[in-house]
C-alpha cells in the first residue's frame, strides 16, 4: 500500500489553536476534529485554579495516490513512515497597517490605512515583529519544542510549543494569552493600540517525509493560534467554512446538480438560529425554547420539514426574513440575521452596516422554501474522527477546524479578517500559500491603500509566517471587549432601541448568558422551593456576559487586557428534572473569577459611543448618562461610555483625526 501513495498532504489545512494561561499538565485539550464533537465535561474549559485552558492543533498526515484519492493515514510511529515536522509562527500585528475596514469592501475605496506605531524609524521596525523562527520536531523523541526567540522591542515573547500525540502525529499549543506595554503606553482602541503586542500567531506547518526511504511530496498547512473560545459549543450562522465554501465553490446555482436535502442543508441553519439562545438574550426570545420561532420545536420544526404545499407559505416567509441587499439595503436592522456586517459604524451608512447568509445558504433556503428539498434521513457527522470512513477524514478534519471560527463580521473578527476570502491566499483550496523564506515581502510603505492591498503586487498572495493574524486587533482583549450588542442606543428614535441586538460575533464572544445560579433555580425538581413562575423567570433571565468590566470604557480595556481569563465560558449541562419544561440540555455560563457581589447583572449591558476620543469631564460624562438612561430606562451601572474607535472607522467623530485616510494620505 506505501507503493501506492504519490503524494501526501497535512490535515487539517487550517488549523486552529486557541491560547489560554493554565500552567497545569493537563492545561490544554484538542480542538474540534469532526464538526460536530461531544460536548466536553463541565468544567473542562479552565483548570482547578480558574485559568482557561490552551486549544491544541492537531495535524495529521494522509497519503494519496496519483488519482488524488486517500490511500491512508500516515502515522510516523509506525515502521516505514520516517517525518520531520516544521512549525514556523510568528506575531506581525504591531509592524502591520491599522484595521479601520476591511479593505475589499466599497468603504475602503480610495482610502488608506496607516501603520500601526508610525513613529517608529523603519531600520527598528523589525524590532515589532515577534519570530522565533523556524522550528523543527522529529516523532519519537518525546520532545517539547518551545516557540521562544522571538521579541517585542527587546522584550522576550514566547508564542507556545509543538510536541507529538503517541501516534508522532504534530501538536501545536499557542501562546499564555500574554499581551504588554514594554513603554507603558495605554489602550485606547478596540485594536490600534500602539506600544503593544499579544502572543497569537500564525504560520505554515510543514513536513519532510519518507515511505521505507523514499521521498515523498508533502502539501503543507497552516496554523492560526487565536483567541479562546467563550462559547464552545455554538456555531455562528455563517461559519468560516461556509465563506471559503463558497470561496471555492464553482459559480453555479447550487440546485443545477446537487439536491437540497432538509437535513443536511436547511435543520443546521434554523438550528445554529435557535443555539445563539445561550449567548445573546435577543436570540433567547425569539428563537429560543418557547419563542415565536423555535425552529427546533417539535410541531414546528415537523412543518418546516415537510413538503406539503400547505407549508409552503411558512416555508417562504422564512426564507424571505433573511437579509438580502437589493430588497433591503445594508442599513435596516430588522431582516435576518440580526447581526452586524463588514461596514458596521455608528452613523450607519454602509450598505454593509448589517450581514447576510452566505450565498450558498441562501440559494438552499430559496429551493427549500419551493418544496425542491429532499426529506432523506442523513447520518449524524461522526463524534470522532476515528469513526469517520478513511476517505472522509480528511475533509472532516478542514470543515472541523474551520466551522468553529467565525466569518462575518469582518470589523476584523475573532481569528482571521478579510483576506481569507481571496482565493489569490491559496495553493489549493483551503490550503494557504506559503511565502518563500528566500523571498522577503515588499515595504509596502507608511499607508496601505485598498487599490495596493488588492493589486498583483500586495499581501494578498503567498503568506510569510504571521500573515493571516497581521490583520487582527492588537492586543485581542480589547477586540473582545468591544464585540457588544446593541450599540444603536443613540442612533434611533426613543423607544425603538433595543440592548440586545443586533450583535457582532456571540457564538465565541457571549452578550448574554444564562447563570450557574439561574440554571440551578430551574434544575430544580418540582420547583426545589421555587415557584414556578420563578423557574421560568430564571430560564428567561440572562445576565451581560461583560458584567465583571468595571469603569469607562478605556478602563475596561485595560481590564480585560489583563484579567480576560476570569469571563465565564459557556457550557453544556444536562437539564435533569426531566418534566419536558425545559430544554433537555442548557449551555450555562461557568462562574467569572471577577468580583461580582452587589453588581447588576445587566452592568454594561447598554454601551454608548461619544463623538469624542478625548476623555469627558465629570460633567459631561453625568450629561450623557443622564440622557441614555432617560431613553433607554437603564441605570447609570448598566451603561458604558466613551469614544469606541470599532464604530467610527473613518475618525470622522474623533477629535484626534484617527482611522482611515485618503489613499494620497490627505485628511
Amino acid at each position: 500500500m506505501t507503493d501506492e501513495i504519490a503524494y501526501a498532504k497535512i490535515h487539517p489545512a487550517i488549523g486552529v489553536a486557541r491560547v489560554g494561561n493554565s500552567t497545569a499538565g493537563d492545561g490544554w485539550f484538542y480542538g474540534p476534529e469532526t464538526p460536530a464533537p461531544e460536548p466536553a465535561p463541565v468544567g473542562f474549559y479552565k483548570d482547578a485554579a480558574g485559568a482557561v485552558k490552551r486549544q491544541a492543533a492537531r495535524f495529521r498526515l494522509y497519503g494519496y495516490d496519483a488519482q488524488g484519492r486517500v490511500v491512508r493515514e500516515l502515522k510516523p510511529a509506525e515502521a516505514g513512515v520516517e517525518v520531520e515536522w516544521a512549525v514556523h509562527v510568528a506575531n506581525r500585528k504591531a509592524a502591520w497597517y491599522n484595521f479601520d475596514l476591511a479593505l475589499d469592501i466599497p468603504d475602503m475605496q480610495g482610502k488608506a490605512s496607516l501603520r500601526r506605531n508610525g513613529k517608529t524609524d523603519d531600520a527598528k521596525r523589525s524590532h515589532l515583529i515577534i519570530d522565533p523562527g523556524r522550528k523543527t520536531l522529529v516523532p519519537g523523541s518525546k520532545q517539547e519544542v518551545e516557540f521562544t526567540g522571538g521579541t517585542f522591542l527587546g522584550v522576550p515573547v514566547p508564542l507556545g510549543r509543538m510536541q507529538t500525540d503517541e501516534e508522532g502525529r504534530l501538536v501545536v499549543l499557542g501562546g499564555s494569552g500574554t499581551s504588554g506595554a514594554p513603554g507603558g503606553e495605554e489602550l485606547h482602541s478596540f485594536g490600534n493600540n500602539d506600544g503593544w503586542y499579544d502572543d497569537t500567531s500564525d504560520g505554515p506547518v510543514t513536513a519532510t517525509l519518507k515511505l521505507d526511504g523514499r521521498d515523498v511530496e508533502v502539501k503543507g498547512a497552516w496554523v492560526v493560534v487565536g483567541p479562546p473560545n467563550f462559547a464552545p459549543d455554538v456555531k455562528t450562522p455563517r461559519t468560516l467554512w461556509d465563506l471559503l465554501h463558497d470561496v471555492f465553490r464553482p459559480e453555479q446555482p447550487v440546485g443545477a446538480t446537487e439536491e437540497v436535502v432538509f437535513e443536511r442543508d436547511i435543520k443546521p441553519i434554523l438550528h445554529r438560529f435557535c443555539e445563539l439562545q445561550w449567548v445573546n438574550k435577543g436570540y433567547a426570545t425569539h428563537y429560543g425554547f418557547g419563542g415565536p420561532e423555535d425552529f427546533m420545536a417539535p410541531a414546528l420544526y415537523d412543518r418546516l420539514a415537510d413538503k406539503a404545499e400547505r407549508n409552503r407559505e411558512l416555508r417562504r416567509q422564512v426564507y424571505t426574513a433573511m437579509r438580502d441587499y437589493e430588497r433591503d439595503g445594508g442599513r435596516s436592522p430588522l431582516p435576518w440575521p440580526w447581526f452586524y456586517g463588514d461596514g458596521m459604524a455608528s452613523k450607519p451608512k454602509s450598505q454593509l452596516q448589517y450581514m447576510t447568509l452566505s450565498p450558498t445558504q441562501i440559494d438552499q433556503l430559496e429551493k427549500w422554501a419551493n418544496g425542491e428539498f429532499g426529506t432523506a434521513a442523513v447520518p449524524d457527522f461522526p463524534s470522532r474522527i476515528e469513526d469517520a470512513p478513511l476517505a472522509e477524514q480528511p475533509g472532516l478534519l478542514d470543515r472541523a477546524a474551520l466551522d468553529f471560527c467565525l466569518a462575518d463580521a469582518f470589523h476584523p473578527g475573532c481569528e482571521v479578517t478579510w483576506p481569507i476570502r481571496h482565493t489569490t491566499m491559496y495553493q489549493e483550496p483551503f490550503r494557504i500559500l506559503h511565502r518563500a523564506e528566500n523571498d522577503p515581502e515588499p515595504d509596502y510603505g507608511p499607508q496601505l491603500s485598498a487599490e495596493r492591498a488588492l493589486g498583483a503586487d500586495g499581501p494578498l498572495h503567498a503568506q510569510p509566517p504571521g500573515g493571516l493574524t497581521r490583520w487582527m486587533a492588537i492586543p485581542w482583549q480589547t477586540d473582545t471587549a468591544s464585540c457588544r450588542s446593541g450599540y444603536e442606543s443613540n442612533a434611533l428614535p426613543k423607544g425603538r432601541y433595543d440592548p440586545h441586538l443586533p450583535t457582532f460575533w456571540p457564538a465565541r464572544v457571549p452578550n448574554h448568558v444564562l447563570t450557574e445560579e439561574d440554571f440551578r433555580i430551574v434544575n430544580q425538581e418540582g420547583g426545589g422551593g421555587s415557584s414556578e413562575d420563578a423557574r421560568l423567570d430564571a430560564f428567561a433571565r440572562r445576565a451581560s456576559w461583560l458584567r465583571g468590566l468595571r469603569g469607562e470604557y478605556k478602563e475596561q480595556l485595560a481590564q480585560a487586557a489583563k484579567e480576560w481569563h476570569h469571563f465565564g465560558i459557556v457550557e453544556t449541562r444536562r437539564y435533569t428534572v426531566g418534566d419536558g419544561k425545559f430544554p433537555a440540555t442548557v449551555q450555562v455560563e461557568s462562574k467569572p473569577g471577577f468580583p461580582l457581589e452587589g453588581v447588576s447583572p445587566d452592568r454594561n449591558l447598554v454601551t454608548v459611543h461619544v463623538p469624542e476620543a478625548t476623555a469627558l469631564d465629570s460633567a459631561a460624562y453625568s450629561g450623557v448618562l443622564g440622557d441614555v438612561a432617560e431613553r433607554t430606562g437603564y441605570s447609570a451601572e448598566e451603561i458604558t461610555v466613551g469614544y469606541i474607535d470599532k464604530l467610527d472607522p473613518f475618525g470622522e467623530e474623533s477629535a484626534n483625526g484617527g482611522g482611515a485616510r485618503p489613499a494620497d494620505g490627505r485628511g
